[in-house]
């Protein structure tokens, strides 16, 4: 699994990224900052060329394989996100992808994997079970295994995404950034601890899949239930390398529920004409809680996709509907 990348990896991530991923736009938002009450900008991950942040570490990783590993081929578990993110990285490098996706995966984001070419191996009720179908395919096969968490490659590429947030606005004082498996919040830590180590940066996930916080909170790999709407969210067992990041330097960790989850895809809907996924909606679910705490500082959210199926918003829409929007 290796050791845990250093900034230097993040800023020779970025030189790799580069040739292939533009950079996001980072855009401050007046509907939002009525909502939270204090200054707010978002990172439009969701206008990466497959709806999310993850591609950011799938082309850093893939690029660096060896040319064995290359030949071999690669197989990964993914709900959705991780899995695309290394089908796009394959067809770039011309590596064959197997990627198992768990029963009921988000179809939009299996279909999208399928056009980039990686082949789709259906196993199990739920992500876990999908990686444990996934080890036992890399053995017979030879491929590959790419761990969706447990990846220093991939972690560094994610972590440029927060960088790029500190070279466009280098006043943000939060980093706010959804967790679950946890890459995208050990890389945000990384890049922005080396920056300005005063910068916070805190950790979102759903209270229905919060493996990750009790590994957080606790300081051991725990399971747990998996039970949110947000996919991107759902792991029901921590990921030990970026869970020693975190323990590190993540300043803090907090709990939505699947409601406030919904609440957050339509205010994000309403106020900044996106589409955003659950998991890319938690940031603001969690802004909103916190917004005494936040008041007077200038706070960034990392809205890490957009890869919502129109079921997944006609539910938020709703949920909406039944109750007060923010």
């Amino acid at each position: 699994m290796g050791e845990a990348p250093t900034f230097a990896d993040v800023l020779e991530a970025r030189r790799t990224i580069a040739p292939h991923l533009r950079p996001t736009p980072l855009h401050r938002w007046a509907g939002l900052e009525s909502l939270v009450g204090t200054e707010v900008w978002v990172k439009h991950e969701n206008h990466q060329p497959v709806g999310a942040f993850k591609v950011r570490g799938g082309v850093n990783l893939v690029a660096r394989l060896t040319d064995d590993e290359r030949a071999r081929g690669v197989v990964t578990a993914s709900t959705g996100n991780h899995g695309q993110s290394i089908a796009f990285a394959s067809r770039l490098f011309v590596v064959h992808a197997v990627i198992c996706v768990p029963e009921g995966a988000n179809p939009a984001k299996v279909g999208a994997i399928e056009a980039l070419g990686a082949e789709i191996v259906v196993a199990g009720k739920d992500f876990d079970e999908a990686r444990e179908h996934c080890e036992g395919l890399a053995g017979e096969h030879g491929y590959r295994y790419v761990y969706s968490g447990n990846e220093p490659h991939l972690i560094a590429g994610v972590a440029t995404e927060t960088l790029e947030i500190l070279e466009d606005e280098p006043s943000v004082e939060v980093v706010i950034v959804p967790i679950g498996g946890g890459s995208g919040a050990a890389g945000a830590c990384l890049a922005a601890k080396a920056v300005d180590p005063s910068i916070e940066v805190i950790g979102v996930q759903s209270e229905a899949a919060p493996a990750a916080y009790r590994a957080w909170k606790e300081g051991a790999l725990v399971e747990d239930r998996m039970e949110t709407i947000a996919e991107g969210l759902a792991t029901r067992v921590a990921f030990d390398l970026p869970q020693r990041i975190m323990r590190e330097l993540l300043d803090d960790f907090v709990l939505v529920s699947d409601h406030e989850l919904q609440t957050a895809v339509v205010a994000m809907l309403d106020h900044t004409r996106n589409l955003v996924e659950p998991a890319g909606a938690a940031p603001l679910a969690a802004a909103l809680r916190l917004r005494e705490r936040l008041a007077g500082r200038r706070v960034a959210l990392v809205c890490s996709g957009g890869n919502i199926t129109r079921a997944q918003l006609e539910t938020a829409l709703a949920a909406a509907r039944d109750g007060a929007r923010p």
